[in-house]
């Protein structure tokens, strides 16, 4: 250990870790203070301003006014020099097959649509599959398991999944060892073959779906199974004794009564599939066609230094996500509301 550094570092170490409770203490004995001076109308109106006072100061901080720079930025050419929509001209052009339209399309067409469908099917047929078993838990664990690693551990994990070899060799990816074993097809090409079309491909951006859906199915499950024990087990016994089958009371009792916790799961699972990111960037970095808007935007920035670009593609992601954002927000109230 180099006691030189940590002599040097000795007066930081001493700030953080007595100054900062220190600040903290100080900040509520002071507003507690102010408050108490204030009449009996007006302190249960000061009073939560300020305690949610610092969380709205960091919010503004670090949320707010860098969002406002962005939407600032993606006008403005790398040199700060006012451009219009010219960011924004360059991102959408070369339609259908160039610019940000092969990432709309991935993140509209593929990512939103069966990355959120696949997981909430899994998510609810394995909740009711292993609901009230007495395995429940231990396969709640297992499939809950990968959303502890990170996503670029499960990229990593994936790739390995649908490593390649040519026809003939012996392939070590589980996924060309079954249709090669099982199917006796040759292998696939799962993160290169752009098939049917390089325009429109769709077995690539699948199995970064399949991959995404695999580390993210747990969450899904443990809210949809939590909803499924809130129902009461008399109306379920009360549909049997009526005669109606497993398929009949799934379809008519336990998922109307799921829906409003099936669509605040869906709409978060929508939200997560148009900033979907790490994925692609560990197991494609937006090549053969998978490209999507988040990696887009950090692409322009970093690769290609367009600060403008980047920024309008940010922008783009905004908008896309706010309306699902607000929408999640009603319904989440609308279900506090009923309870």
């Amino acid at each position: 250990m180099d006691f030189g550094v940590l002599l040097t570092d000795l007066p930081t170490l001493v700030v953080v870790i007595l100054g900062v409770p220190a600040l903290i203490g100080a900040y509520i004995v002071g507003s507690e203070f102010l408050v108490r001076r204030l009449s009996d109308k007006r302190r249960p109106q000061v009073r939560p301003w300020f305690w949610v006072g610092p969380a709205l100061f960091l919010v503004a901080a670090y949320l707010l006014l860098p969002a406002i720079g962005t939407v600032f930025q993606s006008f403005e050419n790398n040199n700060g020099n006012f451009i219009g929509l010219g960011n924004y001209e360059s991102q959408f052009a070369n339609f259908p097959t160039g610019g940000a339209w092969v990432a709309i399309r991935n993140n509209v067409f593929f990512w939103l649509i069966f990355y959120t469908l696949f997981t909430l099917a899994f998510g609810l047929i394995l909740a009711v599959l292993f609901d009230r078993v007495l395995y429940e838990n231990i396969v709640k664990s297992l499939i809950f398991m990968p959303m502890a690693i990170s996503s670029v551990a499960l990229g990593v994990i994936w790739n390995f999944m649908y490593q390649y070899q040519s026809p003939g060799e012996s392939q070590l990816g589980t996924m060309n060892a079954l249709v090669t074993f099982v199917l006796h097809h040759d292998p696939v090409s799962w993160l290169q073959d752009q098939w049917p079309t390089p325009t429109f491909n769709i077995l690539n951006n699948l199995a970064l779906i399949g991959a995404a859906t695999w580390g993210i199915t747990g969450f899904a499950l443990v809210i949809l199974s939590a909803a499924l024990k809130g129902i009461p087990a008399d109306l379920l016994e009360a549909a049997r004794v009526d005669g109606a089958g497993e398929l009949t009371i799934f379809r008519r009792v336990i998922f109307p009564l799921m829906m409003p916790t099936i669509v605040v799961v869906g709409t978060t699972l929508v939200i997560f599939a148009l900033k979907a990111f790490d994925v692609v960037y560990v197991m494609t970095a937006g090549n053969y066609g998978t490209d999507v808007l988040a990696y887009r935007m950090y692409n322009q920035l970093y690769t290609a230094g367009n600060s403008g670009g980047a920024s309008a593609v940010a922008i783009i992601l905004l908008i896309a996500v706010v309306p699902v954002l607000i929408f999640n927000l009603r319904q989440f109230r609308a279900v506090e509301a009923r309870r």
